[in-house]
């Protein structure tokens, strides 16, 4: 069952990097596009600045699961250096209590904030609905969920290995 788990968490967090490296293609290559029509042409496509924005907080959104996955987010390292190993899975527990909480919380208000959105447009884009924009917060939320109880089962502490 745990290695099921986190075989679907793998592909997950994978999707959702995937998703996140998309983003950051997008926002770069609209952020090009914006200097070359703003100071070569000279006629400033005012949209590109929108969906650079929008594209940006999707990927921050997509990104931070993998941080979740890689125990890189709420990081108690001298505690857990200094800790006993029972001490160690009882930290595991707190800083698992402690982001699981904190995403469930982006989760619902992420939700509810999207719903109410739905009747909004987007500022120089007013065929999007900022349902879109707000999005980004449930779902980026259900992949850390994920991330978060991959790195209970699963605990990858990296920063801690490559600290010095």
């Amino acid at each position: 069952m745990k290695e099921a788990f986190l075989r679907i968490e793998r592909f997950t967090s994978g999707l959702a990097m995937a998703g996140a490296c998309a983003m950051m293609v997008v926002a770069s290559a609209l952020g090009m596009f914006q200097i070359v029509t703003r100071f070569v042409l000279e006629q400033p496509a005012e949209w590109s600045e929108i969906l650079i924005r929008l594209s940006l907080i999707w990927m921050v959104f997509l990104g931070i699961p993998s941080a979740f996955r890689h125990g890189a987010m709420v990081s108690v390292d001298v505690l857990y250096r200094w800790s006993p190993p029972r001490l160690r899975r009882v930290l595991d527990w707190a800083v698992f209590a402690a982001s699981l909480t904190l995403v469930l919380i982006i989760l619902w208000w992420g939700w509810d904030y999207a719903v109410r959105g739905q009747v909004q447009s987007m500022a120089g884009l007013e065929s999007i609905s900022m349902f879109w924009g707000y999005l980004a917060l449930p779902v980026g939320a259900l992949f850390c969920i994920l991330g978060i109880v991959g790195n209970l089962l699963d605990p990858q502490r990296h920063e801690l290995e490559t600290a010095q």
